[in-house]
C-alpha cells in the first residue's frame, strides 16, 4: 500500500481530489492545507506520494520538496502555464484540468517505481559494524583454534549453524561464545 498525503491551498480541493482517489481504489491518509501539516504526517512514515498544487498556505511546493526525505514522492498539479516556470527536477506533475485518467495512470506508475525501490531495499545485505564484525572473526578465531578449521571451514560452518538455526550470523557467533567457553 502507498502513503498518500494531498495537499492544496484550499481544503475542499483537497478533499476532491481524496473522494475521486478513494473512487478510483486509492487509500489517502492525510488531507492538508499547509506545508507543515504534510512534513507533520510524513515524520511517521517511511515513504509516500504527496499530491499537491503549486502554492500552499505556509509555503511553495519547492520548498516542501527540500523538506521532505528523499523516499517521498511528488506529484505537482498545477496550470500549465504555472508547470512551464516550474523547477520539476525529481517531480512529477500533471497539468490541470485534471483528467481521472491521467491522475490513476501517473499514481500506478510512481507507485510501481516506489515498489521497486522498497523491494531492491530488502534485498541488499545489510551492512555490519565494526562491532558485530569483530563478534564473528572472534568466533571464527575460537573455532579454528578449538575445531583445528581453517578460516574458510569456520565460516562455512557458521553460515550452516546460522540458517539451520534461523539466526543472523552476529547471533550465531555469540551462540558460539556461550557454548564454547565451557
Amino acid at each position: 500500500m502507498v502513503n498518500i498525503i494531498v495537499v492544496f491551498p484550499k481544503l475542499e480541493d483537497a478533499k476532491n481530489i481524496r473522494n475521486l482517489l478513494a473512487r478510483n481504489g486509492y487509500s489517502v491518509i492525510g488531507v492538508c492545507c499547509t506545508g507543515a501539516q504534510v512534513l507533520q504526517i510524513t515524520d511517521n512514515l517511511e515513504d509516500g506520494i504527496v499530491i499537491c498544487g503549486y502554492r500552499f498556505n505556509d509555503m511553495m511546493y519547492a520548498d516542501l520538496r527540500e523538506s521532505l526525505a528523499s523516499s517521498f514522492q511528488m506529484l505537482l498539479v498545477a496550470s500549465m502555464h504555472i508547470l512551464e516556470s516550474c523547477d520539476r527536477r525529481d517531480i512529477v506533475s500533471l497539468p490541470l484540468p485534471l483528467r481521472i485518467g491521467d491522475l490513476a495512470n501517473t499514481l500506478e506508475m510512481m507507485a510501481a517505481g516506489m515498489y521497486r525501490r522498497r523491494r531492491r531495499q530488502k534485498s541488499q545485505p545489510k551492512e555490519r559494524s565494526e562491532a558485530e564484525k569483530k563478534v564473528i572473526l572472534d568466533a571464527k578465531k575460537l573455532l579454528m583454534e578449538r575445531n583445528h578449521m581453517s578460516e574458510e571451514e569456520a565460516h562455512r560452518y557458521m553460515q550452516k549453524c546460522s540458517m539451520d538455526s534461523g539466526n543472523n550470523m552476529v547471533e550465531t557467533a555469540k551462540m558460539i561464545f556461550a557454548l564454547m567457553k565451557y
